[in-house]
């Protein structure tokens, strides 16, 4: 039974769910803070300029350094293109999502947690283990993801997803604060920077596993609503799949739109530590304190987006974080060499806008899959979701390798901004909702 089946009230089962549903967030969101966001971009930037040759570059491609994690967060995407159609098709198909969501957490978390032994030079080790990683993230945030619609009513799919968001922040904020401290007193505890941030990386693996064990405890899988069809290879269910949606245009619409205003999102999140540290001179420090404040800011603003989306439609409210985005870019390449204060004011932009981007697209299409193909559809979603998209980063690697310039690479993301809302404008979002089989709720 769906929660467009319940009344206003959850019922207590209902509710228990919902809180082991908000504690995936809490888990999964160091693995983008602490991980992906602040700590291993520099520090796998580091240990690869290390291994580099005479020349100033790695291996017999010749990659820049610079480039060097950018390019690997690109390889981890398209590598989820085989594995993410899959993971849904088998979700939709089997009913097994607690055994799917707990293996890929804890297989993602492992590798995270390994990242401890990536030192002296060993880039390769880095690369494999944040792949690994990552797609696995990936994975069992399509799984995830797929419950939304079971948990939560048409009216209330933007409360209950910007409260998950909310919980999500709360969790990265409060590890990430830990770290902080313990990077910030590594030469008092007897360590060097380096040892830290490993310590860091191999806790953020930990937290993430541990708290995935409470949340498989509190969900519940669905009987099963897709009969019939198999899974194939992951580039023949990719196409299987993509041949199903044809029947759903205007999905496929949003789908795209969402993937060029969320590559861009997810490029600034990932790579803003490799451009304040390359670029701007700010220290480690500097910048984990800045994440840390758009985290706890990132509170306000996913719970208080949720409120004006609820007043004025998430279709608008999404569209008008995207014209925030842009600002924010235009700003990033302008901010000056060593400028702590107008780095600052610019994550604390950030932090307004990014949990409400993320929460009201998530549970803008939850209202645009036909039931029963939720964690299928969403796997399509995730491909370019929370620091996994691959356009941007191959943009912005691209970008400085044939200028040498991180202020180029970064405006470079105007484009997918622009390009995002110019679709998502024009989208007739109810007709989509209709036309999916769903009900619209009342604000769109």
């Amino acid at each position: 039974m769906s929660a467009a089946d319940t009344t206003r009230t959850p019922d207590r089962a209902l509710r228990r769910e919902r809180v082991g549903w908000y504690s995936y967030d809490w888990a999964m969101s160091v693995f983008n803070t602490s991980v992906t966001t602040v700590f291993l971009g520099p520090y796998l930037t580091s240990v690869a300029r290390e291994a580099a040759g005479p020349d100033g570059r790695l291996g017999f491609l010749g990659i820049d350094p610079g480039s060097w994690f950018s390019f690997v967060l690109s390889f981890s995407v398209l590598a989820q293109v085989l594995v993410l159609p899959i993971t849904g098709a088998v979700a939709d198909r089997t009913g097994r999502r607690r055994e799917l969501l707990a293996g890929f957490a804890l297989l993602g978390a492992a590798a995270c947690t390994g990242l401890f032994f990536v030192a002296d030079g060993r880039y390769l080790l880095g690369a494999l283990l944040f792949v690994v990683a990552n797609i696995s993230f990936g994975a069992a945030t399509v799984v995830y993801y797929s419950w939304l619609p079971d948990l939560a009513a048409p009216d209330e799919r933007d409360k209950v997803s910007s409260r998950g968001w909310a919980v999500g922040y709360v969790g990265g904020a409060l590890l990430l604060a830990v770290h902080l401290g313990l990077f910030l007193s590594a030469e008092s505890l007897g360590l060097t920077s380096g040892e830290a941030v490993r310590i860091c990386l191999a806790t953020a693996g930990l937290w993430w596993g541990a708290f995935t064990v409470f949340t498989v405890s509190r969900l519940r899988n669905r009987p099963v609503a897709v009969t019939g069809g198999r899974t194939g290879s992951g580039f023949g269910q990719l196409a299987r799949t993509l041949r199903e949606m044809r029947a759903f245009p205007l999905t496929l619409w949003f789908l795209g739109a969402y993937l060029l205003f969320n590559d861009g999102v997810q490029t600034v999140i990932s790579l803003s530590a490799v451009y304040a540290t390359e670029e701007l001179g700010l220290d480690q420090s500097v910048l984990t304190g800045a994440i840390l404040m758009v985290q706890v800011v990132a509170i306000a603003g996913a719970l208080g987006l949720g409120r004006v989306a609820a007043r004025y439609g998430a279709t608008r409210t999404v569209l008008g974080c995207l014209v925030a985005w842009t600002a924010v870019l235009v700003a990033a390449f302008f901010l000056q060499e060593g400028a702590v204060a107008q780095f600052y004011a610019l994550a604390a932009v950030i932090g307004l806008v990014q949990g409400g981007t993320q929460a009201l697209s998530r549970s803008l299409f939850s209202h645009l899959i036909p039931a029963g193909k939720e964690a299928e559809y969403y796997g399509f979603y995730e491909i370019s979701d929370r620091g996994t998209s691959w356009l941007g980063p191959l943009a912005f690697g691209l970008t400085y390798q044939l200028t040498g310039s991180y202020r180029l690479a970064i405006i470079s993301l105007v484009v997918f901004f622009v390009a995002g809302f110019a679709l998502l404008a024009r989208l007739p979002m109810r007709r989509a909702v209709v036309e999916a089989g769903n009900t619209p709720p009342e604000k769109l």
